[in-house]
């Protein structure tokens, strides 16, 4: 059997009992955060004397940082600062989840707070509409650290029939997929889809298109979903890039791009410039596309399991192992968006798309002297 948290097996319908008691006209807001390893989230709930209705109606508040990778115990006190503001898929309306940046003692951000950088890059391309879509990729284990429902003392027949499969034999853990997808939409992410992924226990979910700064933003927020859906059945879900060594596939985060030129007709001809822009700036994007500066993705990109080789920029028509794929679609229609298969599973979506819209659209040589000043360090 499966190793489930102890927490998940206490009596939900107590809980229930709890959890319908009327709050008169008070509210409950969590807050929530990354975290000093740049892919923990941290939360914690206040109460407040009325409904927010938007984001200026959340006051700011703190927290001891040395306790969460982002400050020493002389100096911890952190400041929360939120941003965007969703509904609360578990204590439900009127209550709220609220997405922060964090700040030091100083108000300068902290280290892992890409948000801030990446919305002035996306305040300079407003003009282009530059819309993003993130396929995020999840393996379900157990709190063994073992794959959800794998054999205990083995493993499961070879890849080939779960990627989008149906019943008991391939598709593992679909409880959780379900509750996690009706989460997103009650709270407000922009969901697009879901699906089994190819290894067993591995599944997919897709944000967007979101524009700018959205990605980011909602995309966190669905990660938390998850996590806070797992906990309730008991299990871990691990953004892990390569969780199981040998013949499995890895969990990557692609990234799909388009402006509104590209989405316009003729608009191949821009999604080919920006892929051009790509191909100079490889090593830099590789960087930037998990919170090890490249470390992760090493074990994933490999060439194998339809992924490009970390050290060589590819691109082409409906090809899975390229770094850049144009779906055939695009090529026939001549516009439309590219997807960038390179990001980890594990990735900063602020750090991804931040180097993207400013790969695509503002890089120029005339701005190299400036680079790091234009892109966050991992």
């Amino acid at each position: 059997m499966a190793s489930v948290s102890l927490s998940s097996r206490l009596n939900k319908a107590v809980r229930q009992q709890y959890m319908s008691l009327p709050q008169g006209e008070k509210v409950q807001v969590t807050y929530i955060w990354i975290d000093g390893t740049g892919e923990g989230l941290r939360n914690k709930t206040r109460t407040l004397d009325f409904e927010p209705k938007t984001i200026d109606d959340i006051p700011e508040w703190n927290f001891d940082g040395s306790s969460t990778y982002q400050a020493e115990g002389s100096n911890s006190d952190m400041y929360l600062i939120p941003v965007c503001m969703f509904r609360d898929p578990f204590t439900q309306d009127p209550n709220k989840l609220v997405l922060c940046e964090v700040l030091k003692y100083n108000r300068l951000p902290t280290e892992t707070n890409h948000r801030m950088s990446c919305n002035k890059v996306m305040e300079e391309v407003k003009e282009h509409a530059i819309w993003f879509g993130m396929e995020q990729e999840y393996t379900l284990l157990g709190i063994d650290g073992h794959p959800y429902s794998w054999p205990t003392n083995g493993f499961p027949g070879p890849q080939g029939p779960y990627y989008c499969g149906v019943g008991s034999d391939n598709a593992y853990g679909r409880d959780i997929v379900e509750c996690h997808y009706k989460a997103c939409l009650y709270a407000g992410v922009n969901i697009y889809g879901s699906n089994a992924e190819v290894m067993p226990s591995q599944w997919e979910y897709q944000v967007g298109p979101c524009e700018g700064i959205e990605m980011g933003d909602h995309l966190w927020v669905s990660r938390f979903l998850l996590h806070r859906v797992c906990e309730d059945f008991g299990v871990v879900a691990t953004l892990d890039p390569k969780p199981m060594k040998g013949n499995w596939n890895g969990a990557g985060c692609h990234t799909n791009v388009s402006t509104k030129l590209m989405r316009e007709e003729g608009g191949l001809e821009y999604i080919e410039q920006a892929i051009e822009n790509l191909s100079k700036r490889h090593p830099m994007h590789i960087k930037m596309y998990d919170p090890r500066g490249g470390k992760d993705n090493m074990r994933r990109l490999t060439g194998h399991h339809e992924t490009s080789s970390i050290h060589d920029f590819s691109a082409g028509v409906a090809n899975r192992g390229a770094s850049i794929r144009i779906p055939r679609q695009v090529g026939q229609e001549k516009k439309g968006y590219f997807e960038d298969r390179r990001p980890a599973a594990n990735c900063d979506p602020y750090a991804v798309t931040k180097a993207i819209a400013y790969t695509c659209l503002l890089h120029s040589e005339d701005r190299e002297e400036s680079e790091e000043e234009n892109i966050p360090a991992m």
